[in-house]
């Protein structure tokens, strides 16, 4: 009996282990630092989940402490509940420098009922004027779901759980610039926009439903290319690479559709009266 007892002690004790190396996995000590809020950005469930507030002296935000170029990168978040005009809750990629790069996820508040919009861009070069907007198929405030950047040489895939709902093709070849050579960090941050945010700034915050709060969890780099230092060259898990050559499916063209043509608001390439002088040349390529 002491033997069985001894052992089965060892075996829980493995458990734990096991348990808390899987908890470590994404935990947002170990890949984010919080930037800004003095102490309106916070960790908690050892590690597993990051609140940003807001209230009318300031909101907050964190960075990772990698930078990336290409990747797979996931987010589970839960947005702004009841009233969030005003607010923008920002996730992106970016470089640093007057010529920066960018990959945009951006939520912009409603009213209690409305539903949020989700502004998505693309920057090169530190030129952008690349957006799309999207309503979404569910309520963004009700529970965690996950936004994920793919970004390889081929193109950039913007997908909310799983299903694609814009794709920036690699389009060198025909003059258009792609972000391809410069590392960008992981950013995310809650502030006050109400001079724009919410029907073009018609709508303004509501300070009385102040502190908001944006949630995040499950986040997740393992398939990326990345550095910790200035000082290290850019590497990539050579055990599980082939997003590093994804395109779409024909299963998940038909999802982007289906986004598209449900769920877009505004798409930069049908806006005539915004390029006078011609869209840009990407919108005219496949």
């Amino acid at each position: 009996m002491a033997g069985f007892a001894t052992k089965q002690s060892l075996l829980l004790l493995l458990l734990s282990i096991l348990l808390l190396i899987g908890l470590s996995a994404g935990s947002f000590y170990d890949n984010f630092d919080v930037t800004w809020g003095n102490g309106r950005a916070n960790i908690f469930e050892s590690g597993q989940l990051l609140t940003c507030t807001l209230d009318k002296i300031s909101g907050s935000g964190f960075q990772s402490k990698k930078e990336y170029l290409f990747g797979k990168i996931d987010m589970k978040m839960k947005l702004v509940t009841g009233n969030s005009a005003g607010t923008v809750t920002a996730y992106y990629l970016s470089s640093k420098g007057e010529t920066w790069d960018e990959i945009d996820f951006e939520f912009l508040g409603n009213v209690t009922g409305q539903p949020y919009v989700l502004h998505t861009n693309v920057f090169t070069g530190g030129k952008g004027n690349r957006e799309m907007q999207f309503y979404l198929w569910f309520d963004p405030t009700a529970d965690f779901h996950t936004y994920t950047v793919l970004w390889n040489p081929l193109n950039i895939i913007f997908l909310v759980d799983g299903i694609p709902i814009r794709v920036f093709k690699n389009n060198e070849a025909n003059g258009v610039a792609y972000p391809k050579s410069q590392p960008m960090k992981i950013y995310s941050s809650l502030w006050e926009a109400d001079d724009w945010a919410t029907q073009g700034g018609l709508v303004k915050t509501d300070w009385t439903n102040a502190p908001f709060s944006a949630h995040y969890r499950s986040f997740n780099d393992v398939d990326c290319c990345s550095r910790t230092s200035l000082l290290s060259w850019v590497t990539c898990n050579a055990n599980s690479n082939s997003w590093m050559w994804t395109t779409l499916n024909s299963n998940q063209y038909g999802q982007l559709k289906w986004v598209q043509d449900d769920y877009m608001i505004y798409n930069y390439c049908t806006d005539y009266k915004r390029f006078p002088q011609g869209l840009p040349t990407e919108c005219n390529l496949d």
